[in-house]
């Protein structure tokens, strides 16, 4: 793939609040709020990945500007971080929603299972309920999205898993 060209896409980064806790998203692609769109502009597709540990974003910045173009960049490609993994630079607006649920409601935010529960959060917040999605785990990224598919059987998803070949 070109490099040149995969250095034109937009990566736009967030800090979001959600559940409670800092959260970064790198978004690639002109669409920062899917809310936002209208209807007849919105994707019809996310391409979200959930990553493996340490949960830092930047390290999947080529792959994710690579997933965009290799769709003809029809598609947002979105990259989230592990819960209170990354913390806001401190001049960084940390964005917050009326409709995030308080931290207290997730018991150990920081372990696994909240970890799953964070993203599904995320997911419920920030995605409209008929866009569909594909989400990429890797690693422990993995497990959340398996986790997800279990937990949330009404979310419209399609799984890929990014595991080495053994």
């Amino acid at each position: 793939m070109d490099s040149s060209i995969k250095e034109e896409i937009p990566v736009h980064e967030e800090f979001i609040l959600c559940c409670g806790v800092e959260t970064q998203v790198l978004k690639c692609g002109p669409w920062t709020n899917l809310f936002n769109e209208q209807r007849a502009n919105r994707p019809k597709l996310l391409i979200f990945i959930i990553t493996g540990n340490p949960g830092f974003c930047s390290f999947y910045v080529p792959f994710a500007k690579a997933l965009h173009s290799s769709t003809n960049r029809r598609f947002p490609v979105w990259v989230i971080s592990h819960a209170g993994h990354v913390l806001a630079p401190k001049d960084k607006k940390i964005l917050t929603t009326s409709d995030d649920s308080d931290a207290q409601a997730v018991k150990d935010i920081y372990g696994l299972q909240g970890q799953v529960e964070h993203k599904l959060a995320f997911l419920r917040t920030h995605v409209p309920k008929e866009m569909k999605l594909v989400v990429i785990g890797h690693s422990v990224g993995c497990y959340i999205s398996l986790e997800i598919l279990r937990l949330a059987p009404e979310l419209p998803l399609m799984l890929r898993t990014l595991e080495p070949k053994k």
